[in-house]
């Protein structure tokens, strides 16, 4: 697997997961429509926000997968020790926020999503002058942007990981420092 397809395919799925995460918060409605007297049963008009939330989850979720891959991934079939990795200071940064970023993001669908889902479900409330509420505004667009994030930053750490990946393997170079060439050596 190359580098740029895994670059590719992290970005499309981080950028999916925020175009739907935006129109998820775009097409939720304010609240739902309360009927009864002594019961409130809570009608919400159809929409797409709960389907949306899920599927810009499950993209988070596949651009992290490929992140984490383009991480530990052994390229060209050679593996580099995880301790050869993380000395670079930077990459264990970058990985740290990426992660942090990607649990943020997941967590904030998972909970919007979910949190809209219930209230569709549980509809029938013992409480009169219930106001039928929604999920919490911002919720999926802030979570859009985290994805969006984690995405990206999963992006760096894939880069920061190929310049760990080329020194580490510059350091093993059998022929020494270049100090030590002769002009009389052949290559």
């Amino acid at each position: 697997m190359k580098t740029s397809q895994l670059a590719i395919s992290m970005a499309f799925l981080g950028i999916l997961a925020f175009i739907l995460g935006v129109i998820a918060e775009n097409k939720k409605p304010a609240a739902g429509i309360p009927f009864g007297k002594d019961i409130t049963i809570c009608k919400f008009p159809s929409d797409p926000t709960v389907a949306l939330g899920s599927v810009s989850f499950v993209a988070l979720v596949f651009s992290t997968v490929i992140g984490l891959l383009s991480v530990f991934y052994p390229y060209g079939g050679v593996s580099v020790p995880k301790p050869a990795l993380f000395k670079s200071t930077v990459l264990s940064i970058f990985f740290c926020i990426a992660s942090i970023c990607t649990v943020l993001g997941g967590g904030m669908m998972l909970w919007a999503t979910i949190t809209e889902g219930l209230h569709h479900v549980r509809n029938v409330h013992h409480t009169a002058n219930y106001a039928c509420p929604t999920a919490k505004t911002g919720l999926f667009g802030g979570a859009a942007f985290l994805s969006l994030d984690a995405s990206f930053l999963w992006l760096v750490c894939l880069m920061l990981t190929h310049n760990a990946r080329a020194d580490y393997l510059d350091e093993a170079d059998p022929k020494g420092d270049y100090g030590e060439v002769l002009a009389t050596m052949n290559a």
